[in-house]
């Protein structure tokens, strides 16, 4: 196979020392490459060395002739936001290549955006338009930075789709397992500053990771073992060398200890891994319900008309809901401006939430994080404790007590992330509303989180386009779409009436169960579901225990026992 590009020994210096040391690998046609790695280890670096944007400190970079390589990055440049989409297009290519502006718009879905500006986008078609910069190059390998970021679920579904069907090869950093597991072959995993690679998908390449460092750690323990018998041996020798004046023993206890500094300069290197453990302390409040929605007209600016409306909503204390939608739906703005009324003590209209519920929530933008305070005092707005508390929690989630002086506004978003769930989990809530949380964070904090949300007892509402992060936590499916709510009680029908092409089964809207328009017979309709159900327990039971739905589980239980009951048998 075609080799593009290749590295030897690449090695970049940062500020605070290597960020990564000695990294070598090849790029050949067609390959399928998911890049990951915790925030703030080196992949955009890598990324911008591989397209020659940045030159490494070390090592030597080989591009072939034939390689055409494009660099999608996460943002456009701000110099390119007064332009449309199409003065942005023709800005990069041949006028007598025009022509192709058009199909390739169509291609994209962006036949509507053509005329409008690009700071008029919103994010999905700003990952849209970036895309279509490369593609005009005809490229045959693709350099992707987080395209999946800030994406609404409609979006990704579609930027999932295009990289299936897309037929160069292409090094693809996201923190989304699930995309990385449907589009990509191997892994490259950058960590400890060096870089790990796989020829399996996302999920399968960090399970033979931590195999591979389970295994290191056995045979760490077996050196060590070795290395405190013979320094015990050493010092015995070397006392019983001096006490009876015996050269010759001291002579074994000094090559016995050349033989221990020998054994740990060669001692297996361990993984520190990741030091933050999110814990989301909560419990249920014995009410019938935490929020009831009436009537709320949702507003995404004061003198902008409603985005939608919420009628007849109940969320009760154990409730796991995700909210769904495109962006500029109204789920942020819902959470955002039911947050407002609750931190002003206001008396909301058209809604009502249980007054002895204590509620926290997580704003995407983090703002409840300002920017001038230092993490103490930032963690300290959030979650009021001495001192003391706070700065143990701060080490606890990696950040070093030299680190608690600094400023937020220096944080990276995956830290400045961390530190606002930090100051959430610093507290116990009957219910907590959480917008967009995993944007910034890595796969590990992901984990984190679904882990924590997963052990939670209260309620919660989350506006998310995580997938593995909604499947796991949620049971029930809030969709919004053409300024109404439909709640659906399964993740893949929620996802097929937010694409428009809803089924049957499990709809309701408003809170209130929607009949199909064309049912089955009564006894066929009921095996039909019950079938369904079957299908739908045993696939969550053969799943991992950590990645189960209990929640689900138990709804659907309790449906087949209906069901049984209704048919008799």
């Amino acid at each position: 196979m075609t080799t593009l590009l290749s590295a030897l020994s690449l090695q970049l210096d940062a500020d605070h020392g290597p960020l990564f040391t000695n990294l070598s690998f090849t790029l050949r046609m067609g390959d399928r490459i998911g890049l990951l790695g915790h925030n703030g280890s080196g992949k955009t670096t890598l990324l911008d060395i591989l397209a020659g944007h940045r030159e490494p400190s070390g090592g030597r970079l080989n591009r072939a002739a034939a390689c055409r390589l494009q660099y999608v990055e996460q943002q456009l440049p701000e110099s390119l936001a007064a332009l449309t989409v199409r003065e942005v297009l023709l800005a990069g290519i041949d006028p007598a290549d025009s022509w192709r502006i058009d199909p390739l718009l169509s291609e994209l879905q962006l036949d509507p955006a053509g005329t409008a500006k690009v700071s008029e986008l919103s994010g999905g078609q700003h990952s849209r338009v970036m895309l279509a910069r490369a593609l005009l190059h005809d490229p045959d390998l693709l350099l992707l930075d987080e395209p999946s970021n800030h994406l609404d679920l409609p979006s990704l579904l579609w930027l999932e789709t295009f990289l299936l069907n897309w037929k160069g090869g292409f090094v693809l950093v996201s923190h989304d397992a699930r995309l990385l597991d449907t589009v990509t072959r191997q892994s490259w995993i950058l960590r400890d500053q060096q870089l790990y690679c796989f020829d399996l998908p996302c999920s399968a390449a960090r399970l033979a990771l931590a195999e591979a460092d389970r295994a290191a750690g056995a045979r760490r323990a077996a050196e060590q073992k070795e290395i405190d018998r013979l320094t015990t041996s050493s010092r015995r020798l070397a006392i019983w060398g001096r006490e009876h004046d015996n050269e010759k023993l001291l002579r074994q206890a000094r090559s016995m200890e050349r033989r221990i500094d020998a054994l740990k300069d060669e001692q297996t290197f361990v993984s520190r891994g990741s030091p933050w453990r999110l814990q989301l302390d909560g419990a249920a409040l014995e009410a019938d319900s935490l929020l009831v929605f009436e009537q709320l007209p949702v507003y995404g600016a004061p003198d902008a008309p409603a985005l939608l409306c919420l009628e007849n909503l109940k969320v009760g204390p154990t409730d796991k809901i995700a909210v769904l939608g495109a962006n500029g739906s109204g789920k942020s703005s819902l959470l955002r401006q039911c947050w407002q009324a609750v931190s002003r003590g206001e008396t909301p209209s058209g809604w009502r939430y249980h007054r002895m519920a204590r509620i926290a929530y997580y704003d995407q933008s983090q703002q409840r994080l300002p920017e001038g305070d230092s993490l103490p005092e930032a963690l300290y707005g959030i979650a009021p404790l001495p001192e003391t508390v706070l700065r143990h929690a701060l080490i606890r989630a990696g950040f070093p007590y030299a680190r608690h002086p600094q400023k937020v506004a220096t944080l990276s978003g995956g830290e400045r992330a961390r530190l606002l769930l930090l100051g959430i989990s610093l507290a116990s809530h009957h219910m907590v509303w959480l917008d967009e949380p995993t944007n910034h964070l890595d796969i590990e904090g992901k984990e984190q989180l679904t882990e924590a949300l997963q052990g939670f007892a209260g309620s919660f509402l989350l506006v998310s386009h995580d997938r593995e992060l909604i499947e796991a936590c949620c049971q029930r499916f809030w969709v919004i779409r053409d300024g109404r709510l439909e709640e659906w009680l399964d993740a893949a029908a929620a996802y097929r009436a937010l694409a428009g092409t809803p089924s049957g089964h499990s709809h309701v809207v408003a809170g209130v169960a929607e009949p199909e328009a064309n049912p089955l017979p009564g006894e066929e309709a009921m095996v039909q579901r019950l079938c369904e159900l079957e299908a739908l327990l045993a696939a969550d039971l053969a799943r991992k225990a950590r990645h189960r739905k209990p929640y689900l589980q138990a709804q659907w239980r309790e449906e087949m026992q209906r069901l049984t009951a209704s048919l008799g048998w």
